[in-house]
Order: C-alpha cells, then structure tokens, then sequence
C-alpha cells in the first residue's frame, strides 16, 4: 500500500494524469510527448518508472484502459483519465501551486554538514559551483531563446524561466558565501578552521533555550514567542 501511495502523489504521476488530460494515449506515447515537450528537464522520466506509474494509477481508478492499438509490437494499451482522476489532477496542482512545501535539495543537505571539510576546501568547491551555475544558466538561457525563436509560447516554457531564476538566486547567494569564506569574515569560520586543523570538540556559545524555541516556530509554522 505505501509504495502504491507514493507512485501515486510523485512528479511523473502528475505528468501522467496531465497527459491524459489532454486526451486518451498509451504511455509509450505519454513518453514521447513530455520529451518532445521538454518535460524531462523538470520531472524524472524513464520508460520503466511510468509503467509501474501507469498500472498504480489503472489500480486506484484515476486512469482506465480504453483500447488497445497495435502500432507494430507488442500491442499498446490506451488509457484515458477517469472523473476521478480528473478530480485528484486539480486538486494537486491547486496543492501544489498555492502551498509552499519544505523540500530536502541534496546542495541544501552539503550546506547543513560543511564543518566536515577545510574551509579553504570549500571555498575552492564553491567557485568550481560558480563556474558550473553559470554555463548551466547561459545553456538554459540559450535554450529559452531558441524556443522563443521557434514561437513556442511562453505557456509551455514557464518551468524553464522558473529554473534559470532559481539557479541565479543560487549563483547570486554562492557568490556571497564565497566572498566570505574568502575574506575569513564568516562568523563561525575562525572556530571552524580550528575545530578542523586540530581534531578539538567544537565549543559553540549557542543559546540553547533560543534554538528551542526556533525549532517550535518552524515546526508549527509560527514565529518564535518571548
């Protein structure tokens, strides 16, 4: 039951139920129109996955066969998307568009553990993440102007815009990080250089009580009292 509920609340599943949305296909087709589209830039897409994606949303009756085409071997199901399945696709995206969800970015997950390497060694891996951010972000650029070129409209290149400003809010914030890291003028950094280069405890003046209570806002989704 768990792996049914998650093959049926992740990215690709979404896509699925978008695609038949759009009218009745066989998931080789739904394949090939997100990749033609682009899609696979923001979901996660393999012929194995969608599949599996496929019969867990035919089990929960969000999609139902309709026919079965053969368009040479094997023969190919199509499905199209049931009322309620229509039903779970505006309910998610409304879901999804409307409410800010805490997401786990592996680069966030790094930023959470960096006293376990030099600060000179980050700095220096932080500048190789600038050069990489910037040819990702002229590559991506290039690509929206193309498709521009091409006359796609705007409508169907919205999730690529969404991604260069995400990475240029990154690229920018790095920057930052870097410049400090390289001016010894990140607090913390003299006790990290330390605490790395003599193998000694870490001896943080934190205010416990503080901490405490700014884990309770997060959670509840408040401010912290007192």
């Amino acid at each position: 039951m768990a792996d049914r509920r998650r093959s049926i609340s992740n990215p690709l599943a979404l896509a699925v139920l978008a695609s038949l949305h759009e009218r009745p296909m066989h998931p080789y087709e739904m394949a090939s129109t997100m990749r033609e589209r682009g899609k696979e830039q923001s979901i996660k897409l393999n012929y194995g996955s969608l599949y599996t994606v496929v019969d867990s949303l035919a089990k929960n009756g969000l999609i139902e066969a309709v026919e079965a085409r053969r368009e040479g071997r094997p023969e190919r199901t199509v499905y199209q998307l049931t009322d309620a399945g229509r039903t779970r696709l505006d309910a998610w995206m409304s879901e999804l568009i409307a409410e800010p969800v805490k997401e786990y970015p592996q680069f966030e997950a790094a930023l959470s553990l960096l006293p376990v390497l030099h600060p000179d060694t980050v700095a220096e891996l932080l500048h190789t993440r600038i050069r990489l951010l910037q040819t990702e972000i002229a590559r991506a650029r290039i690509l929206l102007e193309t498709a521009h070129s091409a006359r796609l409209p705007r409508l169907l290149l919205i999730e690529g815009e969404y991604h260069v400003a995400m990475r240029e809010a990154e690229l920018s914030w790095v920057r930052r990080l870097a410049s400090e890291l390289d001016a010894g003028t990140l607090e913390g950094q003299d006790g990290w250089r330390h605490v790395y280069e003599t193998g000694e405890a870490p001896t943080w003046d934190v205010d416990v009580a503080a901490l405490e209570k700014l884990r309770e806002a997060a959670t509840e989704g408040g401010t912290p009292s007192g």
